[in-house]
């Protein structure tokens, strides 16, 4: 299968489901952060503010992005899992959404 049939195959729950995984030892943070690789991501990033009004809305956050990094920092942020391992998968996310920058857009 190639990188990209495997990156249209990914759902939302694969991140919950993957770092439930890591936890129990069922797989190795080696083997998340190569799934991780392998995903696209969705973008998460609202537009920078230009008017007082999107400034005042973005001060109201938006809910997280199921599949998204937000799954990610939330997991952190709830203590399951270690500094280490956050840093290792948030490069892997990186790698992925660099990889797709370089990429033309999907029709």
């Amino acid at each position: 299968m190639s990188r990209g049939d495997a990156r249209d195959m990914t759902e939302p729950a694969e991140v919950t489901s993957l770092i439930a995984a890591l936890r129990t030892g069922e797989v190795t943070l080696a083997e998340v952060a190569d799934s991780f690789r392998r995903r696209s991501w969705p973008r998460t990033r609202r537009a920078a503010p230009r008017t007082s009004l999107e400034m005042a809305e973005q001060q109201d956050p938006e809910p997280d992005v199921p599949g998204s990094y937000d799954e990610l920092t939330g997991a952190y942020d709830r203590g399951e899992l270690t500094a280490e391992q956050y840093d290792a998968l948030a490069e892997a996310i990186a790698e992925s959404i660099r990889s797709d920058a370089g990429r033309p857009a999907r029709s």
